[in-house]
């Protein structure tokens, strides 16, 4: 079955759900507290989608949603793009968000000609460092106190793929 598909209306209750667990307010850019909300960021990826600057992808396992994963910021001048991803607590840790980043970094490449992807992580969270490193991300450097929620700033560590990295 397919690892990746666009985001649609009828997943809104699998968003909100996941917009009400623990820390994962942090990965939507407006509060996702209602279906309403939830069917507004479907129908935003959708818009920005048709824009070209921004491709989202529920994350399935056995067909159903249980993540995001997103190439956002695409540069078509400099054919760069910014890679985002998140996993239900239920999904976590089974390699899919790996395989995600995997076939987003594919498509990004490949159907879209982008040549650099970006992503960044928090240091306290090794987690998703594993999964940059998974996907072939390398390292590139730590920024200071780039992130604050909740009034206390975090460092984040960079990483990059570049369409002609061996993986």
């Amino acid at each position: 079955m397919d690892l990746l598909r666009p985001w649609l209306p009828s997943d809104a209750p699998i968003v909100l759900a996941a917009a009400a667990e623990p820390e994962m307010d942090r990965q939507f850019t407006t509060p996702i507290d209602s279906l309403a909300a939830a069917q507004e960021w479907i129908a935003m990826l959708e818009e920005r989608r048709d824009e070209g600057t921004a491709y989202a992808f529920a994350v399935l396992d056995r067909g159903v949603p249980v993540g995001n994963v997103a190439v956002s910021q695409v540069e078509h001048r400099h054919l760069t793009g910014w890679v985002s991803y998140w996993m239900r607590e239920e999904a976590r840790g089974k390699g899919l968000a790996t395989q995600a980043c995997r076939a987003l970094s594919k498509f990004a490449f490949d159907e879209l000609g982008l040549f650099r992807l970006e992503l960044a992580h928090r240091l306290d969270n090794p987690a998703s460092c594993r999964v940059a490193v998974g996907a072939g991300f390398r390292r590139e450097g730590v920024e200071r106190a780039r992130l604050l929620y909740d009034g206390v700033r975090y460092d984040t560590e960079t990483h990059a793929r570049l369409a002609t990295d061996q993986v």
